[in-house]
């Protein structure tokens, strides 16, 4: 079993303390306050669009046209 030098350990510790020292300065708070808007978003997004995926499936099903609860479908068999 090889392992990595010391010094590429090092390195990469090293750049992961200052990406995150620099995404927690005073310049970079901004950045991380965008990031988290962008994925706040994303999920809304999400959410919207599963929730006008099921009303769309419910419409094209029928209102009252549910099919039979199947012995295979149960999730206790």
């Amino acid at each position: 079993m090889e392992q990595e030098p010391i010094q590429g350990n090092v390195l990469k510790t090293a750049a992961t303390v200052a990406g995150a020292g620099a995404l927690l300065s005073p310049v970079g708070l901004p950045i991380l306050q965008g990031l988290a808007g962008i994925a706040f978003v994303g999920v809304g997004l999400f959410a919207a669009g599963t929730a006008a995926m099921k009303v769309g499936e419910m419409i094209s099903g029928g209102i009252g046209q549910s099919k039979p609860p199947r012995e295979e479908d149960s999730p206790f068999l």
